[in-house]
This record gives C-alpha cells, sequence and structure tokens, in this order.
C-alpha cells in the first residue's frame, strides 16, 4: 500500500507542478490570505523570524495578499498546534511554519485540513501532499563563512556558537569548520552552544550566549560566528566590550544580513553573515499559492517527502558583503563556492 501512495504521490506532484507558473491574476491574488507562524521571538528578533517577515512583506507588496502573523510565547507543541490551528479555521491558505519545531504540531493539523497548504521552514519529515518542507544547505553557506573567518582572523584562533546543540545546528558548525579548515590548516575551531537538547531557551538568550563569547575571547579568540536566533545579540554586544578593552574581534551573523539591522558601532566589528533565504522560501511559498500550486520539488521520493531545498546553487546560502570588510577575500569565497556547486568540494552535515 505504502509503494502505491508514494507513487500516487509522485503523480499528483507532477501534475500539481505543471501548473506551477500559470500567471495569477489581480482577482485572484487578493484572495490569498497568508498566515504566518513565527517561532519564538517572532518578528524584530533580526534574524530567523526577521528573515521569513522578509518574505512575506515582498509578497504582500508585490501580489497584495492579505496575510496574519502569529507568535509562540511559551514554546510548547500544544500552542504550536493550537496558532495553526486558528490559522486554519479562519481560512488562511497558505499557512507557513518558521521553524522544525513545528515539525509535530503541523503534521496534525495538516491532516486535518487537506485542502490547505501548508509550509515548514528546516523541516523535512513530514510526509503529507499539502505540506511543503522547506530546507537548507547551511553547511554550504557556513563554509564558506569559514573561508571569510580564517582569512580575517590574525590568531588563527576562531569560534563558533550554537543556539541548542541539535543536527541541524550542527550543520552549521560542520560547513564552517570545514571551510576554516581548508583556508588555514593550523587556523583552530572552538564550538559551543548555548543549550543543550532540548533545551530550546539558547535560541532566545542573549545574555548566556555573551558569556561563551567573552570566554573564548579571553582566550584569543578573534572571530565568533554565532547560529543562535536572539541570543546572536551576545556575540555582538561581547565584541563591543572586547574593543573597548583593545581588542578586535570580528562577528559573523546568521540568517539575514545583520549588517543591515546593527547599530552602528555593531557594524564596526561584523566581518559577514551566513545569508540564509528564508525569506526567499517563504516567498515562494506565497506566489506558487497565488499562482493556483504549490512548492512541491521532490525531495524524497520513498518517504513522500516534498518541496524545496535550498542550496547555494539556487542561491538559497550565501554570505554578506556588507560593510566590504570581505571584499578583498571575494575571489577565494567565490572560487570555495563554485568548488562546492560542481562537487568538487564536499562539505560536511556533522561534526
Amino acid at each position: 500500500m505504502k509503494k502505491v501512495f508514494r507513487l500516487v504521490a509522485v503523480i499528483a506532484a507532477a501534475a500539481i507542478a505543471a501548473t506551477a507558473f500559470v500567471a495569477p491574476s489581480a482577482t485572484a491574488a487578493s484572495k490569498v490570505k497568508v498566515g504566518l507562524a513565527y517561532d519564538i521571538g517572532g518578528r524584530g528578533d533580526k534574524s530567523f523570524n526577521d528573515s521569513a517577515a522578509a518574505g512575506l512583506d515582498a509578497a504582500k507588496k508585490k501580489f497584495g495578499v492579505t496575510a496574519k502573523e502569529v507568535t509562540v510565547t511559551t514554546g510548547s507543541d500544544s500552542e504550536r498546534e493550537d496558532k495553526l490551528r486558528l490559522l486554519a479555521k479562519s481560512g488562511y491558505n497558505p499557512i507557513i511554519a518558521v521553524g522544525f519545531l513545528y515539525a509535530g504540531p503541523i503534521k496534525a493539523v495538516a491532516s486535518d485540513y487537506p485542502n490547505t497548504q501548508f509550509g515548514i521552514i528546516d523541516d523535512a519529515s513530514v510526509d503529507l501532499l499539502n505540506v511543503a518542507s522547506l530546507v537548507f544547505a547551511e553547511e554550504q553557506g557556513s563554509y564558506l563563512a569559514g573561508v571569510a573567518a580564517a582569512l580575517g582572523s590574525k590568531s588563527g584562533k576562531i569560534g563558533y556558537i550554537g543556539g541548542v546543540r541539535t543536527p541541524l545546528l550542527q550543520k552549521f558548525e560542520a560547513g564552517f569548520v570545514a571551510g576554516v579548515k581548508a583556508t588555514k590548516k593550523s587556523a583552530t575551531v572552538d564550538a559551543k552552544y548555548v543549550t543543550e537538547f532540548p533545551d530550546f531557551s539558547g535560541f532566545n538568550d542573549p545574555a548566556k550566549l555573551k558569556v561563551i563569547a567573552k570566554g573564548m575571547i579571553d582566550k584569543g579568540v578573534d572571530v565568533i560566528y554565532s547560529a543562535a536566533g536572539g541570543s546572536g545579540a551576545g556575540n555582538f554586544a561581547a565584541a563591543l566590550d572586547a574593543g573597548k578593552a583593545g581588542k578586535k574581534v570580528w562577528t559573523i551573523g546568521v540568517d539575514s544580513d545583520q549588517y543591515l539591522s546593527a547599530t552602528a558601532a555593531e557594524k564596526k566589528n561584523m566581518l559577514t553573515s551566513m545569508i540564509k533565504r528564508v525569506d526567499r522560501a517563504v516567498y515562494d511559498v506565497i506566489a506558487t499559492s497565488v499562482a493556483g500550486s504549490s512548492v512541491n520539488d521532490v525531495i524524497d521520493a520513498n518517504a513522500g517527502i516534498y518541496g524545496r531545498q535550498y542550496n547555494l546553487a539556487l542561491d538559497g546560502v550565501g554570505v554578506s558583503y556588507s560593510g566590504g570588510y570581505i571584499t578583498k577575500f571575494k575571489a577565494a569565497i567565490d572560487k570555495a563556492a563554485a568548488g562546492i556547486k560542481s562537487g568538487k568540494i564536499k562539505v560536511p552535515t556533522k561534526p
């Protein structure tokens, strides 16, 4: 029966894909009501959630769709499910969940609303045709950030701080370390996490991350890459304190181009950001919905997983050149990117 279902799923996905590029009418666009469910921190976190918000804002401007945004506060599965059910019951379609913690809740709700299209960022475990898995090759973008870190470091001591030790955040670490080592073999990378799974407070605890960053700086680390959502502010604060003490410490932002939302003082320390185009994924879900279709590339046909993987080839990840600090490293970064795209460079996904 599973084989039959999967065959039907593939055929159905192919049929839907055939309509993916139908030009939407103004009337069709005005009828689309988008639901966006943020992770803890919501709009205004200057990172992961804000990248999703940027995609929604771009789609609203382009298509004139209406939208409702909700944010979890306690972060429990029951709260996440309630938020999604509220959106589905109110007729929002598509509904996009920002973060892998929505996996269980979105499967439960999407099963009850088969005619509503859902999308989930950073998860590829929901085997339902009406759920688009929107995943990223974070290790590839982090590899490029590693190249920049190795070239920007004077001490050869580099740090990585993840929000929570999960396979997803370890992809960032693995790619970053690989990029550093491929560029400067003698360099070292000190990798730490704010919290251990299943404590997800590490994504919203800048004070704790600042303590970790300070510990690294005290040991001579002069470039720190933080992939920790709202906690990343602690990295920027630690670098500012180091500067007051006469130490130059570069920071590397994550998800969005954090240079654009940084203070004038923080900008002076922001070497680059590893950009993860969550905005593009959100926009794609809305655009295809307006066109009467869905994002349904085959991710795992055997498992019945559809959606899209955003990698370097799709410009789904990369590094920012804002501030101009890594412009002099562009040739080396471009060479690494070309190697990844061609398959010559195999970027690890596990530390």
